[in-house]
């Protein structure tokens, strides 16, 4: 039997065996119950679709945050240790090491709420209630300065009206269009660049090791 015969004959029999497998039932798993999934459908949008009922203010949520998340993340969201900065970074995207906090980086606020409410507190996650997690959320926009007032309310029915500093850095990928001067029906398939010139070789600067001097690995 040829090779390509043997291959066309596995094939079908693969497609025969993917077929009937997919024709009846085998008796793996069952449903997820209503309860199971809305466990699990928690995200929620820019748009804010998927946040539930619920209000907090900044100073509510100053309190929760220096109980619940201040040991990581300090006090005014600096970060402690190798936790992560939460506040600060303003005006650094620019630089050689940009600081993309919530406030200088961040495009929405419902990353806030999703993040806190899907994984925060470390080791405790989903353990704040919607009041709480709308709390803690207007803390975190309140040291970035996104909410300024320290008595402000934050609850579904208002979040939307928040916006974040960089969220105009954002945009849908446009390489269709900026990138389409590039494109070039013809591909190169020899001779496309100049000659290029060698200026050093790895192991004449010392940067591969020779057999004696290199580090042995068992």
């Amino acid at each position: 039997m040829s090779r390509s015969l043997s291959l066309a004959l596995a094939a079908a029999v693969l497609a025969a065996t993917v077929s009937s497998a997919g024709a009846q039932k085998l008796g793996i798993g069952r449903i997820a119950t209503p309860q199971e999934v809305a466990a699990w459908d928690i995200d929620v949008r820019p748009d804010g679709q998927g946040l539930p009922p619920g209000k907090g203010t900044v100073a509510q949520g100053e309190e929760i945050f220096l109980e619940k998340c201040a040991a990581c993340h300090g006090d005014f969201g600096e970060g402690r240790d190798r936790w992560p900065v939460l506040s600060g970074g303003h005006g650094t995207l620019t630089a050689d090491r940009p600081d993309k906090t919530i406030g200088s980086f961040w495009p929405y606020a419902s990353t806030v709420f999703d993040y806190v409410r899907r994984a925060m507190p470390f080791g405790d996650a989903q353990s704040l209630e919607p009041d709480q997690l709308y709390a803690v959320t207007a803390y975190l926009l309140h040291l970035n300065e996104v909410i300024k007032d320290p008595n402000f309310e934050l609850s579904e029915k208002n979040f939307t009206t928040i916006k974040m500093p960089n969220a105009p850095a954002f945009f849908d990928d446009d390489r269709e269009i900026s990138e389409k001067a590039f494109w070039k029906k013809s591909v190169c398939m020899k001779n496309c660049l100049p000659e290029q010139k060698i200026i050093g070789r790895a192991s004449v600067i010392d940067v591969t090791p020779d057999s004696k001097s290199g580090p042995r690995v068992d």
